[in-house]
């Protein structure tokens, strides 16, 4: 991770949709700016009964505003189809994993060793959304997925007051990692984290949950189970359970 990507960090100004214009509005993005609203898809994704049992639901459509808030609303996000590289084209994928990884808030575990590098930290949010997804979409990452138009498209979201960063800085002033997610209504989707130095994803991560618990947030969905998130808490349970969380999180 490049220590330049400090160089980006700042706070956004807001954007409107006018009659088919972008307009600033010199609203700073923080975590409880309320979302613009967005207009409807002109995608139609399945209902979750005629999903198939896999975690690929559907492939194709754009990474436009409106099309990603529905699919998160309905439990899906999006990510390319297994196979293709970050810096090629490649054909976008809808997922909805079953079984479904969530970190309960009141999961998470905190050892001493994180209760330690905490004190080492500075957490900010929403100071540099895109030098966070710039890090979680370092090309030096394996499995890399994240693209320009992935980066574009979630800026725009950020802009438009539904994706968040949770960034984390060392002594310095230097951005040591992060993560990045869509936020709507008790929902927070969390997309990708990265470190560039000990322990500094998992200190965006306290930071959030903290975040959520401050605002009365419900659901923290992770995507996929791993074994490093399975060591903060985060579980598995089934796709339908969570999309029974999700309506209750997103209204």
């Amino acid at each position: 991770m490049a220590t330049s990507a400090t160089t980006t960090c700042g706070a956004l100004a807001r954007w409107q949709y006018a009659h088919d214009r972008v307009v600033q509005s010199h609203v700073v993005i923080d975590w409880h700016t309320p979302p613009q609203p967005v207009p409807p898809s002109r995608w139609g994704f399945r209902p979750p009964a005629r999903w198939p049992a896999h975690d690929l639901v559907a492939a194709g459509g754009d990474l436009e505003p409106s099309t990603l808030i529905a699919a998160y609303r309905m439990g899906l996000f999006p990510m390319q189809i297994d196979g293709e590289s970050a810096g090629e084209e490649s054909l976008l994928g809808w997922w909805s994993p079953d079984p479904r990884g969530v970190l309960p808030l009141d999961n998470l575990r905190v050892t001493r060793s994180l209760g330690k590098s905490i004190k080492h930290y500075t957490v900010r949010v929403d100071t540099c959304f895109e030098a966070v997804m710039r890090g979680c979409g370092n090309p030096k990452r394996p499995h890399g997925w994240i693209t320009p138009a992935f980066i574009s498209a979630y800026v725009r979201l950020h802009e438009l007051g539904y994706a968040h960063s949770v960034e984390v800085f060392d002594g310095e002033g230097q951005l040591a990692g992060g993560l990045y997610g869509v936020k709507i209504g008790g929902l927070f989707a969390g997309e990708s984290m990265f470190s560039a130095q000990r322990d500094a994803s998992k200190v965006a991560l306290v930071a959030l949950v903290d975040r959520m618990r401050e605002s009365h947030m419900p659901l923290l969905d992770v995507q996929w189970w791993t074994e490093h998130l399975g060591s903060l808490g985060v579980i598995e349970i089934p796709r339908a359970e969570y999309l029974q969380q999700l309506v209750l999180a997103v209204g």
